[in-house]
């Protein structure tokens, strides 16, 4: 395989796996803004799990114990939330916007003391036989069992949401929760169960990222992509399959800023790593040029307050 091959190969790789951090926490989001929530608080959320679940695979020696606590301290945190602005009706913006600004400082404040730690060598995750296939191979089948299984979860969140009952009622909880409590569902329990389930996958996203994909721990290493994955929920019109393919587009964009540094591209450090976020306001601006499109596709009830009996 000639150098440019590789180099393509290479960026492929790096792109689905910078992707699959994003694509985690969008879905777990896709799930709470479905059913009326809209959670700010991803970024937060997600530097508490990183350095839990970093803390926890330092250790234990076990990835799986990282991906466990991070997980833990997303349910957590979301459980706060949802507490919250389910049962106590506080403004959801601004109580995400609070978890934010606490995840922060939290997680900076308990990992002073693991910023020179490391995680020990890991076995190769390559697929035998598959990962030998010349472009391919480095492309797609060595990664880490958590990209694969992200992929797998969009495609069955699109089952769920499109092809079950309980996806019928969630979506008719963020549709209308009146109607649906109308009808004797637990509005409350059912959106509290979104906003644990979306917990859970930030924090899986924020330990993949201290665990697997860096792995370390650095004050601040989420670097916005909670946010990022706030507005990817909006740019794939909250459409499982469409998230996907929007975290590996900013993935590769992402990864586009390392590869141009790499090749020597005489362009300042400081406006490549602006790409990122160039891209998400580009695409966001883009998108509210058809505000009737984004109204078709949101849940109606994004964002507002649920009282039983009013």
């Amino acid at each position: 395989m000639d150098t440019n091959a590789l180099l393509l190969a290479v960026t492929l790789s790096d792109t689905l796996n910078a992707g699959t951090v994003l694509a985690m926490a969008s879905l777990g989001l896709l799930i709470n803004e479905k059913s009326g929530i809209v959670n700010l608080g991803p970024e937060g959320i997600m530097l508490c799990a990183a350095i839990a679940g970093f803390a926890a695979a330092v250790r234990s020696g076990s990835d799986l114990v990282g991906f466990a606590a991070g997980m833990g301290a997303g349910v957590l945190l979301a459980l706060v939330f949802g507490l919250l602005v389910i049962w106590l009706n506080t403004n959801q913006y601004a109580t995400g916007l609070a978890l934010s600004l606490f995840g922060a400082g939290f997680s900076a404040f308990v990992g002073t003391g693991f910023v020179q730690e490391k995680i020990s060598e890991r076995a190769s995750y390559a697929i035998p036989g598959l990962a030998d296939i010349p472009f391919v191979g480095p492309a797609l089948f060595r990664h880490h069992p958590m990209v694969y299984i992200t992929v797998l979860l969009a495609a069955a969140m699109v089952w769920f949401l499109y092809r079950t009952r309980s996806g019928l009622i969630l979506r008719s909880v963020g549709e209308n929760p009146e109607a649906a409590h109308g009808l004797g569902y637990p509005v409350r329990r059912i959106r509290l169960l979104a906003v644990l389930f979306g917990g859970a996958l930030c924090g899986l996203a924020g330990a993949y990222l201290s665990v697997i994909y860096t792995p370390l721990w650095v004050e601040g290493m989420v670097a916005g992509k909670g946010w990022i994955a706030l507005a990817l929920t909006t740019f794939a019109t909250w459409r499982p399959a469409r998230v996907l393919l929007g975290a590996y587009l900013f993935g590769g964009v992402t990864m586009l800023q390392f590869h141009l540094q790499g090749i020597g591209v005489d362009i300042p450090s400081q406006f490549l790593s602006m790409l990122p976020y160039v891209a998400t306001v580009l695409v966001l601006v883009l998108i509210s040029r058809n505000p009737q499109w984004i109204r078709i596709n949101m849940p109606a009830s994004l964002g507002k307050a649920f009282h039983p009996g009013s």
